[in-house]
């Protein structure tokens, strides 16, 4: 899995599955992170020296007007720069198996696809669109980092709303208001429900 091309055609292949197995259990975001680190592995083909799992990823003076933000929220001791660490992602094989923290700048350019999960786990609740539009953010933000560097990533935001009582699922229009945004930032958006799905990959690139 060398290009981006490699790393679009590896999540297409596995969201079929991604689909039918995280809608057949009801569990937590961090299971469902599992899962489908699990399914990308068995039907995307992504070999184990290059698909990481919470990837910390510290980026020094950063560059995004969200990041700067973020760094300069913390207290003065802490600034300096700022960690995203995404659920899943998929790096080139010069990473070579090699994302720990210490590893910082090469896990930064040598991503291909950055992957953010959010799950319906609430009881009496719902997935927000404040709590998704600030990963959309973020997953941007990640992306101009990356390219201020000299590299391109995909960003995706991927959502499994599996509640199955429907007033514990996202609205109609909370969910037009994440995808939008995602458009907007150039970042894909996956949704699945028991109801509904979006796979959105390409178009938010038109």
């Amino acid at each position: 899995m060398h290009s981006l091309t490699d790393a679009r055609q590896a999540i297409e292949e596995t969201w079929p599955a991604i689909k039918a197995e995280c809608l057949s259990v009801l569990g937590s975001e961090l299971h469902y992170q599992a899962m489908i680190y699990y399914l990308l592995r068995e039907y995307g083909k992504v070999p184990v020296a290059q698909l990481g799992m919470n990837v910390k990823m510290w980026i020094s003076n950063p560059v995004s007007s969200l990041f700067q933000k973020l760094d300069q929220s913390k207290h003065h001791d802490y600034q300096g720069g700022f960690e995203p660490i995404p659920d899943i992602v998929i790096f080139k094989p010069s990473i070579s198996g090699d994302w720990r923290r210490r590893n910082n700048e090469a896990t930064l350019l040598n991503m291909l696809i950055a992957i953010e999960v959010k799950a319906s786990e609430r009881a009496k609740g719902r997935l927000r669109p404040s709590e998704i539009n600030l990963d959309i953010q973020k997953l941007a933000a990640h992306r101009e980092e990356v390219e201020a560097r000299g590299a391109s990533i995909l960003p995706i935001m991927l959502i499994v709303d599996s509640a199955p009582i429907e007033r514990e699922r996202m609205t109609e229009r909370a969910l037009d208001e994440c995808q939008r945004l995602a458009i907007k930032l150039r970042v894909g958006f996956l949704y699945v429900s028991p109801t509904n799905e979006i796979y959105c990959i390409e178009d938010c690139y038109q």
